[in-house]
């Protein structure tokens, strides 16, 4: 657990964070009273401080690394608080300390540049006296950014739908990684959806992991249609879970787990066991709860990084999508360049017909 160490001129604490072979490392806290949650009156919830963000990460340490560490990272920053003005830092921010690193990442425009990982969590601390309040790992190692090691889904309810559909849609998916030698872990997303991780070996890169989620994906719809949905275009969805297959991209993030999130009452994105998903509810876990819980509970996802599977059977349900039931490419996010075999990048209630 960090220690206090002194106010410097009131403005500023210095948080004594345990590092690695026993090192303590000094993090100072800048504004440490400022509210990163403003109090709301609305569900009773009192203002929530960047010292309380940092001490929170601290408290989380272990678990928290399991799922940061090692990965580029992309920061997702609040210089004034979840009120004002958010963005995203992909290069590594000004006065990075001596003991972080950061590795060179390629991006959808071909274009390089680094960004950081978090080796201890004292680098997160520090992310946190930058203002960060939810951190974006990539799905990669950072001795190989081209060749993910976990599928990520993100099963995302749409208008009319809510949590439990997303819990029912994580059941069945749970169910179909296992068919194909895949071990599901889940989380909340600390809003309303369900994020399903599996690790898998870094043998493919991210367009064939992609198409491996796509396979995944059409069969979940296959085997739930009136719940689920890959239909990219929101006009199309309906009220179905979604089933963001575009989150596998390069370049495209989920949440970490233990990552705090910008809503109100600062909820988590928090791994639960598969017994526990159909008990709780996403504001179960908040920055104020989910030290106490961990404690008693333990980490979900121990043991994840033993469970390592191959992603050669999803990249088999998509191929069989292709050769046997004529299913292409699926629409890329909008910001990608146009890609090899990808339908019209068009809504389709503005689809002209071809020529």
């Amino acid at each position: 657990m960090a220690d206090r160490l002194a106010l410097m001129a009131s403005s500023a604490t210095v948080l004594q964070v345990p590092g690695p072979d026993g090192v303590v490392r000094d993090v100072r806290i800048s504004n440490p009273d400022r509210a990163i949650w403003p109090a709301t009156d609305d569900i009773g919830s009192t203002e929530i401080t960047k010292l309380e963000l940092a001490e929170y990460t601290v408290a989380v340490a272990d678990a928290m690394m399991r799922a940061l560490g090692d990965r580029p990272v992309t920061l997702q920053r609040f210089p004034e608080g979840i009120a004002g003005e958010e963005f995203f830092s992909k290069n590594p921010p000004r006065g990075v300390p001596e003991w972080a690193r950061s590795v060179m990442c390629t991006y959808p425009s071909a274009r390089s540049h680094p960004q950081l990982v978090i080796d201890e969590i004292a680098t997160a601390v520090w992310a946190v006296q930058m203002n960060t309040v939810t951190f974006h790992p990539w799905p990669v190692r950072s001795a190989d950014n081209d060749n993910p090691d976990e599928l990520r889904i993100d099963l995302d309810p749409q208008p009319g739908t809510g949590f439990a559909d997303a819990v029912r849609a994580a059941y069945a998916l749970k169910d179909l990684l296992a068919e194909i030698g895949l071990t599901g872990w889940v989380k909340t997303s600390g809003n309303r959806g369900v994020h399903v991780y599996a690790r898998i070996l870094p043998t493919h890169e991210f367009l064939d992991v992609r198409r491996g989620v796509i396979g995944i994906a059409r069969e979940l719809e296959r085997r739930m249609p009136d719940e689920v949905t890959t239909a990219w275009w929101k006009e199309e969805r309906g009220q179905k879970v979604f089933v963001d297959f575009n989150q596998a991209n390069r370049d495209r993030t989920i949440a970490s787990a233990y990552s705090p999130r910008p809503l109100p009452d600062a909820p988590v994105s928090m791994p639960v066991s598969w017994e526990q998903l159909g008990e709780v509810s996403a504001r179960d876990f908040t920055v104020r709860t989910v030290p106490g819980i961990l404690a008693a509970q333990g980490d979900a996802w121990v043991g994840m990084a033993e469970a390592v599977g191959d992603v050669g059977r999803a990249l088999a349900l998509w191929e069989a999508d292709v050769h046997e039931r004529g299913l292409g490419e699926m629409p890329f996010p909008p910001d990608y360049p146009k890609m090899p075999g990808e339908p019209r990048r068009v809504q389709p209630s503005r689809r002209r017909p071809s020529p």
